[in-house]
């Protein structure tokens, strides 16, 4: 007993697929089978409701490269007419949606490298194929473990640059260099500064006021000309400026004679005459001569 599938095609049929719709003037399909050169793409991906068209156009193009493609934001942009700034934006709504993973490695260098994983399914993690080398391998979890050499203690961070040190660190003085750090950030908010920071670099400006400097021109010494870009240790590069730009000792100067002492004028006891004295008294006129005093 034979039954025949009717829906089954002719063996003779071509390879060309035609799906003829009614004349509604909606969308026809006209497909042909791909024998080589082709990359399957999800429902999932190419009518996602949430990504842009450029994120889907460029998760179609990263899934088609070959393993070991560069697709980084100047190679993807010297490849599309789009600009670097719109590329980036893509990778980030593909990497927010989970179409693309950074992962860290550690090269046979030794350097740390970031390769990116595309992902052409959410959520599905590379497995190894059956009889392949990495079959046997514990199965992989789902956050990937950091490698033995990256669980080392963390070296501590470099020093800061010396800075100079007053003469006569009053508390006072201290405390108006402190007060000058503190205030920097509000002419640069790149200059905010731990208070370690500030404890280390306090010194080096007190050094500077106490070398009569006036708080504006130590400001101006340490924000004027600063790099536009990011700086990544605002702190050392402060105390590189306390200690090079150090100015020298104003000149020496002599303290000027304390000022003569004027008395107030007193009526003499002996002849009512006015003369300055620091107490009421005799003239000097009318001061008996000490015995022995020609």
């Amino acid at each position: 007993m034979d039954t025949r599938n009717p829906s089954a095609p002719p063996r003779g049929r071509s390879g060309v697929t035609r799906k003829i719709h009614p004349p509604s003037g909606g969308l026809v399909h006209d497909n042909a089978r791909h024998t080589a050169r082709f990359t399957v793409i999800g429902n999932h991906l190419a009518q996602h409701p949430d990504l842009s068209l450029l994120a889907i156009g460029l998760a179609v193009h990263i899934q088609s490269l070959p393993k070991n493609s560069c697709v980084g934001i100047k190679a993807l942009a010297a490849r599309f007419p789009e600009g670097t700034t719109r590329i980036a934006a893509a990778l980030r709504e593909l990497e927010a949606h989970g179409y693309l993973r950074r992962e860290r490695e550690r090269a046979p260098g030794g350097r740390i490298v970031t390769r990116t994983v595309s992902c052409n399914q959410p959520g599905h993690r590379r497995t190894a194929g059956p009889g392949s080398p990495a079959a046997a391998a514990p199965k992989r979890p789902e956050r990937p473990e950091r490698p033995k050499q990256l669980n080392r203690p963390k070296s501590p961070p470099r020093a800061l640059p010396p800075v100079p040190r007053p003469a006569y660190p009053a508390p006072a003085l201290l405390q108006r260099a402190v007060d000058l750090l503190a205030d920097l950030r509000r002419h640069d908010s790149r200059l905010l500064l731990s208070a370690p920071d500030t404890a280390h670099l306090a010194p080096g400006v007190a050094a500077w006021l106490e070398r009569d400097v006036t708080p504006a021109a130590v400001r101006h010494a340490l924000t004027d000309g600063l790099p536009e870009e990011p700086l990544c240790r605002p702190a050392a590069l402060l105390a590189h400026r306390l200690a090079a730009k150090l100015p020298p000792p104003p000149p020496f100067r002599a303290p000027a004679p304390p000022p003569a002492v004027r008395h107030a004028w007193q009526d003499c006891e002996g002849c009512d005459r006015p003369f300055r004295a620091p107490e009421p008294g005799r003239c000097r006129d009318c001061r008996p001569v000490p015995p022995g005093v020609a």
